[in-house]
């Protein structure tokens, strides 16, 4: 995890939005333990309410279950739910300004994607379910 916090959101949210990012992004897959509040307060200097206040924003969305005793872990099919709530968030709130931007610049939908492939990182643009 990156430890440089930006200012303009709060840090339980920050650290949330970077464990769905580390399950996007299959570092953590499912049935992975998260990093220990303790661990994760300590090595970015965080109160361990914040560490936790964000870890429970992951349980509460279904994607981390806790384990009494032994820590908070990745459930299954987390990542497919994350893609199919991104892709939908894509869909209804970027899509729109992206088609506008495609108009407002006059370009042809049939160029996009000889152009997007130049910009494709190797190894990706696989379908994920």
């Amino acid at each position: 995890m990156d430890p440089k916090w930006n200012d303009d959101l709060p840090i339980y949210r920050q650290l949330r939005d970077r464990v769905v990012a580390m399950i996007l992004e299959e570092v953590l897959v499912d049935g992975d333990a998260l990093p220990s509040v303790r661990n994760v307060a300590a090595e970015y200097r965080l109160n361990p309410l914040t560490v936790l206040k964000g870890y429970q924003e992951l349980v509460d969305e279904g994607l981390v279950e806790k384990k009494r005793g032994r820590g908070m872990f990745v459930t299954t099919g987390a990542r497919r739910q994350l893609l199919k709530d991104e892709r939908q968030r894509f869909l209804e709130l970027d899509w729109p300004k992206v088609a506008a931007t495609i108009a407002r610049l006059g370009l042809e939908i049939g160029d996009l994607p000889k152009h997007a492939d130049d910009q494709q990182p190797p190894g990706k643009g696989e379908q994920d379910d």
